[in-house]
């Protein structure tokens, strides 16, 4: 492993609906693909369009199923039929409903928002994988565009391993990661040409600019903990 890509937060594409637009994700250099299992969200799934996904993307590219508020029995279903490798819960999920699916061994992601105090006690109280870290809900599960101060996160980072959501662009994630220095970026209307659908030039210009910010600081920089 280079130095380069021990300092780059690793990329995930969330919101993915079509097989071609997840595999050029892949291609570009994408560490994860989020698929998103919420009636309400115009990047909502079902399971068969999820499998013929995951079917067709490289093994070493990890596949997030996104849940909102759903049982044990309902994520796994989905994680056992389309072959997911994490889970990311986007709701208000109870903490024994994140302790039970730790002992499944899949990576399991919480997300967590800024807004909300005491923040570092949710996460000591979930004991997730990692956390997604949000300012604020907004109307959907992701892909909701909010900017944010970033920085704020940057302590929280120092205790837990957590994914950096919210008002990315390939035109602002590197300042993102500079102020932040997260273990991994999430992104998905900040690269669409429609909810759902992914527009290539801006997945590769955004992947391009998180590599590039491997290169800034290096001696600063902290090394990225693995989440996917």
């Amino acid at each position: 492993m280079n130095e380069d890509h021990l300092h780059r937060p690793q990329i995930k594409i969330c919101g993915l609906t079509r097989t071609d637009e997840a595999r050029k994700c892949a291609e570009l250099g994408a560490d994860a693909i989020g698929l998103v299992f919420f009636k309400k969200s115009p990047r909502n799934l079902d399971r068969e369009q999820a499998r013929e996904i995951v079917e067709n993307l490289p093994g070493h590219v990890s596949t997030v199923g996104v849940f909102v508020n759903e049982t044990f029995d309902f994520i796994m279903d989905h994680v056992n039929f389309c072959g997911l490798s994490a889970v990311q819960l986007h709701g208000t999920e109870p903490p024994d409903l994140v302790n039970r699916l730790m002992d499944t061994k899949l990576t399991i992601i919480k997300c967590l928002y800024m807004e909300n105090e005491p923040f570092l006690t949710d996460a000591d109280t979930y004991n997730a994988s990692a956390y997604l870290v949000e300012c604020k809900k907004g109307i959907l599960p992701g892909g909701n565009a909010l900017s944010w101060n970033w920085g704020r996160a940057k302590d929280f980072g120092k205790l837990h391993p957590f994914i950096l959501a919210g008002g990315l662009t390939h035109e602002t994630v590197r300042t993102a990661i500079s102020e932040a220095s997260p273990d991994a970026v999430d992104i998905s209307s900040g690269v669409e040409s429609s909810p759902g659908r992914k527009d290539m030039s801006k997945v590769k210009s955004f992947i391009e600019q998180v590599f590039q910010s491997s290169h800034e600081d290096s001696n600063d920089r902290k090394i990225v903990r693995r989440i996917f």
